[in-house]
Parts: C-alpha cells; structure tokens; sequence
C-alpha cells in the first residue's frame, strides 16, 4: 500500500448535534472504521482525516465540535485536512499532498455514505486516483424521499451508493478486503 491513502471523511463531532443523529448501528461502524485504520496502517498505507467546516452552526470551528471523534485510532503522523465542500480532495490541499506524496490509489470511509464519502469517490475519480469506496466503514442516517416521502433506510442508501458507484468511479470493497 506504499502509494495508498485512506481517506477518513468527516467523523466528527458536529453530527452528534444535528436533529438526524441517532446511534443505533454507530458502534458498529466505530469498529469497522478502526479495522480498517488498523489494517491500512499494518500495510503501509497513509492515514489522512478530513474535517468539515462551515461559517455557522455546528460545522463552525467556533462551536468547539470540529474535530474528530475520540474513537478513532490517530497517530501523530497522520494528516488532518479541512475542507468547505463536499469533496475532500479539492479547495482542502488534500489532492496536491497526494500528489506530492505519490499516491494514486485512494480507499473512501466515513461520513455520510451518500453525501461527502460519494462526492470525494466521483471527484477522486475524475481526478485520475484509483479509488476504493469502502463501504462497510462508511455511516449515514435515514433520509426521507422528497417524491414519495418514503423513509429510505441506511441500508438502502448505501447499496445505492454503492450500486452508482462500482466499475463507474470505484471498486467497491468491504472492511475484510484488507485484512
């Protein structure tokens, strides 16, 4: 995994405040997140955290909840980006550090599955990195469809993510895939 990072997109504590958050399934996405890190780590690969940040509200620096979950196994020498949009890779400095430490492949885990973990896969892609959307060490939250006003369940969230995304911007993997 010499020219490998994983991307470690917005787990933080700004979403345990918003009105969506809810833990049922979080432990057990704390676990597979942190296999992942681990396995990463064991192989060689580069640790980089990306936080969102916002002027306002809970994503703000001011509300003291931008800064990443204590659960998570970080070590001093991984990277910490910040970023304003949806993407982790551009107007964060996170592209131009990849490409100064020679990584082409990229590995996606985090928060929100369909949200920043998606746009990140699509734009990594159109960037030219070879990307893994980890799927299983992603986490989001139920939605409700605007058409139909159905509840869309985490589950069903990620397995259209996951659907869009493989042999178009990714591979999509699981935890047990670097094992």
């Amino acid at each position: 995994m010499k020219n490998t990072a994983l991307l470690v997109i917005d787990v933080q504590e700004s979403f345990k405040h918003r009105d969506y958050w809810y833990n049922d399934g979080f432990s057990e996405y704390e676990a597979r997140q942190n296999r992942l890190i681990d396995a990463v780590r064991a192989q060689g690969g580069a640790i980089v955290f990306i936080l969102h940040n916002e002027d306002e509200g809970v994503f703000s620096v001011e509300s003291g909840f931008v800064r990443l979950m204590d659960f998570l196994h970080k070590q001093d020498e991984d990277k910490v980006f910040n970023k304003r949009v949806h993407n982790a890779l551009l107007d964060s400095g996170l592209h131009e550090w990849l490409q100064g430490q020679s990584i082409t492949k990229v590995l996606v885990s985090g928060l929100r599955t369909e949200q920043c973990c998606e746009t990140t896969t699509r734009v990594g892609s159109d960037l030219g990195y070879e990307v893994d959307f980890v799927v299983d060490a992603t986490h989001t939250f139920t939605m409700k469809n605007p058409f139909t006003g159905e509840t869309v369940s985490e589950e069903a969230l990620k397995q259209h993510t996951s659907m869009v995304l493989q042999d178009r911007f990714a591979n999509v993997r699981m935890v047990g895939d670097y094992e």
